[in-house]
């Protein structure tokens, strides 16, 4: 059976490689008469890769432990839903489920109404770029990383799943993370189809491949807000995001795939930015394979990675060679109605300097990920940069998008400003809201002005929801709320982490100690046994003002299978203004030694960045555009 799934790998592999030898040879000779064999590789790759995929999902079910991967990820004594969420616990099988999710939005894309609008060259271009990323799927899964390996005879158990996996957030935010990759490589793909196509078609890729885009962005944004809650529920340290770089490979494809949609309404509203959206487009998907080889090529250090599996420097090439195409095709692309943009006091300006800034941040984080491999070059013992230095140089330009979002809806395209009486309003405002949060206590100059632009900017979207306009356009109703979520999220990292108050403390039975508004009281501590786990667990009781709010329990857990580390099971008591956070970190005889928390405001963050992840559904429908005639004074005023 595990040779017959490898033999679907293989047979991926020729079919991907075969649809786009064949694709190439007949766009050379400038014919399309092959292209339905195309279709028959794509369809067919997809049915073996997911032949492969059913095969691995029965080997954990089953719990066959002759298979490595399978062995592994997990034992005996896993539960069957984290057997099968195993599947993306590891290298062979996250790469597996990452193809499979590409060959299925591939396929989806097959069957759509707008793609057999598409004219046979673009039809046969988009399959030759989607076959080549297949192929090398196929080539990375039947050679450096097969999920299929065997050890006979099997042994008795497996070595189990990492604990830090068995937990929610982890069970969605890979798969999330890998449908926002394979949804992007759709108008990715399409992009550089329609630049190498000289006849024209019925629709704009950007047009046909919007739900794919929109997706893809929904699924990536709910990945990672997904993997920040993970992070702070389950690792114990009290913060959500550390800029390891893990994190941040999954969000340099999110600020480029951002830049795109961006680019993407000056093109459809204007008729601008042609090679830009081409380029950014498709960047998403290369940015993607290069998250890929940071977490698996050796290249950095980091507690997520997947190191030693030897497909980084394949990988890197795969990269290099990529960005080296999509460069060419966006810079040799024609544009016939090409115009210049408007000045930076307009809509345009605006909303070009949010790209801009976009990706200056996407640079600013790449660069200081790979700063131990940079600073190789001039000494022997390269060092990495801390979240300070992120946080020194990113958060303050974050702010500055902050202006942005907020100022952009109230100018006019060609420059000007559109609703003066509104604008005045928002700035009023930032001014109050400025005021209030000073009067609060909040005096760092950051917080301070992130939280009262955040609080403007979410005024700003309220005024523009109640405009008419704005419910005619579905696109545009989800980018108000798309940017009040934003507002949500900025405002509950501006309070959540600077205002933070922590205590690490020693506490015997009865003890008491103030962690911000809640007084904390231990009153229980023992040991016990979970299904296969030693736990000590500290019961604390919670009153604010005297009065009793409530009662949490934080473990130490020592897993069978895990014997060399401890793990602790952070708890919270949840709250919109402070939430109450601890971590029991061990035991000093018969105290116990807690790490505890109040962090202000921090499930704004989880609450903006869920709308933000939902609002993306409301413009998947058929797209309205703006009447022909409201267009027309659009153009005129702005």
């Amino acid at each position: 059976m595990y040779l017959a799934a490898y033999i679907c790998l293989l047979a991926t592999l020729f079919c991907s490689l075969a649809g786009a030898a064949i694709g190439t040879a007949q766009l050379w000779q400038n014919k399309h008469s092959e292209l339905r064999w195309l279709e028959y590789a794509q369809a067919a790759g997809s049915f073996f890769m997911l032949a492969a995929s059913a095969i691995l999902m029965y080997a954990l079910v089953v719990s066959d432990f002759s298979v490595d991967y399978v062995a592994n990820y997990t034992d005996k004594a896993l539960d069957l839903f984290y057997r099968c969420t195993a599947f993306w616990g590891g290298h062979e099988g996250s790469l597996l489920f990452w193809a499979l999710m590409v060959s299925v939005c591939g396929t989806a894309f097959l069957f759509t109404r707008t793609y057999r609008t598409l004219s046979a060259e673009t039809r046969s271009w988009f399959l030759v770029f989607f076959l080549s990323v297949m192929a090398f799927f196929g080539l990375l899964l039947s050679t450096w990383s097969n999920p299929f390996l065997q050890t006979l005879p099997a042994p008795a158990d497996g070595y189990g799943l990492n604990p830090l996996l068995q937990n929610p957030g982890m069970i969605f935010h890979p798969p999330l993370l890998f449908l926002g990759y394979g949804g992007f490589i759709i108008p990715g793909c399409l992009a550089l189809a329609q630049a190498m196509s000289p006849q024209k078609d019925s629709m704009h890729w950007l047009d046909v491949a919007r739900p794919f885009t929109l997706t893809g962005w929904l699924f990536l944004t709910a990945g990672i807000v997904l993997g920040g809650w993970w992070a702070y529920m389950e690792l114990g340290w009290g913060g959500y995001w550390a800029w390891d770089p893990v994190e941040n490979a999954s969000l340099l494809p999110w600020l480029i795939g951002t830049a795109a949609l961006h680019t993407g309404i000056v093109e459809t509203r204007r008729g601008k930015l042609h090679r830009v959206n081409i380029f950014l487009m498709s960047l998403t998907t290369v940015s993607a394979f290069f998250a890929t080889y940071l977490v698996r090529g050796d290249v950095v250090n980091s507690v997520h990675a997947f190191g030693g599996n030897g497909t980084g420097p394949y990988l890197l090439v795969f990269v290099l060679a990529f960005l080296l195409v999509i460069s060419i095709i966006s810079f040799t692309a024609k544009d016939e109605n090409a115009r210049e943009l408007e000045g930076l006091e307009s809509r345009e300006g605006f909303i070009v300097m949010t790209v801009w800034l976009l990706m200056a941040i996407g640079l600013v984080i790449l660069l200081a990920t790979l700063w131990p491999v940079i600073s190789k070059l001039w000494t022997a013992r390269p060092m990495g940069l801390d979240q300070h230095f992120y946080n020194r140089v990113c958060l303050p330009l974050f702010t500055v998008l902050l202006a942005l979002l907020l100022a952009c809806p109230w100018l006019k395209w060609q420059g000007g400003l559109r609703e003066w009486r509104k604008l005045l309003i928002v700035l009023a405002s930032f001014c109050g809201a400025l005021i209030v949060f000073w009067r609060a206590g909040i005096t760092q100059a950051l917080p301070l002005m992130s939280a009262s632009l955040s609080s403007a900017l979410i005024v700003s979207m309220a005024l523009l929801l109640v405009e008419k306009s704005t419910w005619s356009w579905r696109p545009s109703l989800m980018a108000c709320i798309v940017h009040m979520s934003v507002a949500l999220v900025a405002l509950g990292i501006s309070f959540s982490g600077p205002y933070k108050q922590e205590v690490e403390v020693e506490l015997a039975r009865g003890g008491v100690v103030q962690v911000g508004p809640y007084s904390v009281t231990l009153a229980n501590l023992y040991e016990g046994r979970g299904p296969t786990f030693d736990f000590i667990e500290a019961e604390l009781q919670l009153s604010k003002d005297g009065d009793m709010v409530g009662t949490v329990s934080a473990q130490r857990r020592l897993y069978d299978k895990f014997q060399r580390s401890a793990f602790s099971e952070a708890v919270t008591h949840p709250s919109l203004g402070n939430e109450f956070y601890a971590t029991l970190l061990g035991v000093n005889g018969t105290k116990a030694v807690l790490r505890m928390s109040s962090n202000p405001l921090v499930n704004w963050l989880w609450i903006g960045g869920a709308l933000m992840s939902l609002a993306p559904f409301m413009a998947l429908g058929r797209k309205r555009r703006p009447t022909e005639k409201s267009s027309r004074q659009e153009r005129t005023e702005g």
